[in-house]
């Protein structure tokens, strides 16, 4: 396993066309349709920054900003923005691709987190990532903040032991 990675490495990016058969009674792509393919993308992505399997831990944040049409190209780039030990967050943007008008819309985003699964089913070390961009070092820095919200809201991390919370809320 590398020591550390950059989050290009993880970057994957599927294009598909809305079918009818993947459209609601407005003609436009499902919401569980585009989470299916959000999930795919980023359990590739995942992959790649692991170099395990992956499964899919938590859907943390889902935005479903703007409706892709029917007939619409569906651009889904999947990016890790956080590892940790076992787990990484990655970050998902959706696109909808115009060519013949010459736009691309940003149309949904999402924050999934994937554990890293060994040979044997059981969660396996992750490498490091080092963010380049300043847009991966906001998303990085932000990905600590979720993943110690998520604790304290599930009861595995008291208010009182967080880091990124303090600073955020008292200044600490």
């Amino acid at each position: 396993m590398q020591k550390s990675k950059k989050p290009i490495d993880s970057l994957t990016v599927m294009t598909n066309i809305v079918l009818p058969n993947e459209t609601n009674s407005l003609r436009n792509l499902f919401g569980g349709e585009l989470l299916a393919r959000m999930d795919r993308a980023g359990a590739i992505s995942a992959t790649k920054h692991s170099e395990k399997r992956v499964v899919t831990a938590s859907v943390n944040h889902v935005s479903f900003d703007n409706p892709i049409p029917e007939g619409g190209i569906v651009v889904v780039e999947a990016k890790v923005s956080r590892a940790f030990s076992t787990s990484m967050e990655v970050y998902v943007d959706v696109w909808e691709d115009d060519p013949i008008n010459q736009r691309k819309i940003h149309t949904n985003s999402g924050i999934y987190t994937f554990v890293a699964i060994d040979e044997n089913g059981k969660p396996a070390k992750v490498p490091e990532l080092e963010p380049e961009t300043e847009l991966e070092i906001e998303r990085f820095a932000a990905a600590k903040r979720r993943k110690e919200l998520s604790l304290i809201l599930s009861g595995k991390m008291k208010p009182t032991d967080s880091i990124e919370l303090k600073k955020l809320f008292l200044g600490e």
